[in-house]
């Protein structure tokens, strides 16, 4: 029987009531007090996760940006110092290794943010591809990571640093914030389509911390949340998670990722796969659907054609806490994928009526 990795969080998960899961080999809270309200607590005032599961990389060197340039679709010739970036990690094919974000703390010096459940493979990946003054650390084990969500995170956080952390622009950060007397790296970042922050910290300060969060928050409604609001949270936004809208077999373009992907900046890993692509046009591509017939669409439902054809299958799919609307995110071919076009979709044997809809499903309101 495999062992359950465990964050350092983990001894203090019952004390708030933590029902846990296997998730990618971690024994991780799917929910504290329940999805719905989890998720309603993030939309309308602030949640709390426990995301140390994540994985963290320092890159350093001379020939740090140049590694980085070469491994990644987005262009970190860019960057600013104290700056984070989105990108993806390609294979020659165009498929992807993973998702991941950039933090440039200095021009030799950075740290990536890669999935949980791809940390081994993603070390393996760029080591693999070493060359040049360039150095690679994995520090998943002495890092921890709290996020900080939702329209009142602003207001929390600020209760515990005198720092500037509010004024914060997105994917912005601050290396080293004294946060209730603990040392944080500070991001204005997240995976919920709402305002908020997330935090690094050694994994030896991570539980006084979100103690601390918890409390400066407790007036504010703040609440711990769980893998599967986060995961509710980051679908309605159309946050892409690595293994359903993305994978070894499911390139950037496909997934809608197109501005991430920065053809003109000089070679990369998977650059001709994806000029390619982009030339002779996508044969699929994902796309928002609701369901029209009564059922909810549920990850690799099948996806057929008003003529009955098999066209894709369901990526991510539930009832909207949100909207209570029944929806989902499916990769189809592209001729099917116009706004209003009918499909069905197969749930428990029978093909119901679904439309293509626009996305992201929910966008945050503006201040």
């Amino acid at each position: 029987m495999t062992t359950l990795k465990q964050t350092p969080l983990y001894p203090i998960y019952t004390k708030h009531g933590a029902k846990t899961i296997d998730f990618g080999g971690w024994d991780l809270p799917v929910q504290f007090g329940g999805i719905q309200t989890e998720h309603e607590a993030v939309r309308q005032r602030a949640g709390l996760f426990d995301v140390s599961h994540m994985g963290e990389f320092w890159v350093t060197g001379s020939d740090a940006e140049a590694f980085l340039q070469k491994m990644t679709t987005n262009d970190v010739s860019k960057m600013e110092t104290n700056q984070a970036l989105y990108s993806l990690l390609c294979y020659p094919n165009g498929g992807v290794v993973d998702d991941l974000i950039i933090y440039k703390l200095a021009g030799d010096r950075f740290m990536l943010v890669v999935n949980a459940s791809n940390i081994d493979k993603d070390f393996a990946w760029l080591s693999e591809h070493l060359e040049g003054n360039v150095k690679l650390d994995n520090v998943s084990d002495d890092t921890s990571l709290l996020a900080l969500q939702g329209p009142r995170a602003s207001s929390i956080l600020s209760k515990l640093t005198d720092s500037p952390v509010t004024e914060l622009k997105s994917f912005r950060f601050l290396p080293d914030v004294n946060v209730g007397g603990i040392h944080a790296l500070v991001s204005r970042t997240g995976y919920t389509g709402e305002d908020g922050f997330e935090l690094y910290v050694s994994a030896r300060d991570v539980i006084r911390l979100w103690e601390q969060l918890l409390e400066a928050g407790q007036e504010e409604g703040l609440e711990p949340i769980g893998l599967g609001a986060r995961d509710t949270l980051r679908f309605e936004a159309r946050l892409p998670l690595y293994g359903q809208e993305l994978s070894a077999d499911i390139s950037p373009l496909e997934a809608g990722l197109g501005f991430f992907v920065k053809l003109g900046k000089g070679d990369f890993i998977g650059r001709e796969a994806l000029a390619a692509q982009k030339e002779q046009g996508l044969p699929r591509k994902s796309v928002g659907i609701e369901m029209i017939d009564r059922g909810i669409p549920r990850s690799h439902y099948p996806v057929y054609s008003a003529d009955g054809r098999q066209i894709g299958e369901v990526t991510t799919g539930t009832q909207s806490p949100t909207f209570k609307r029944n929806v989902g995110l499916a990769l189809i071919e592209t001729l099917h994928a116009e706004i209003d076009t009918e499909l069905f979709v197969e749930i428990r044997g029978k093909k119901l009526k679904a439309k293509v809809v626009p996305t992201p499903f929910y966008k945050r309101p503006k201040q």
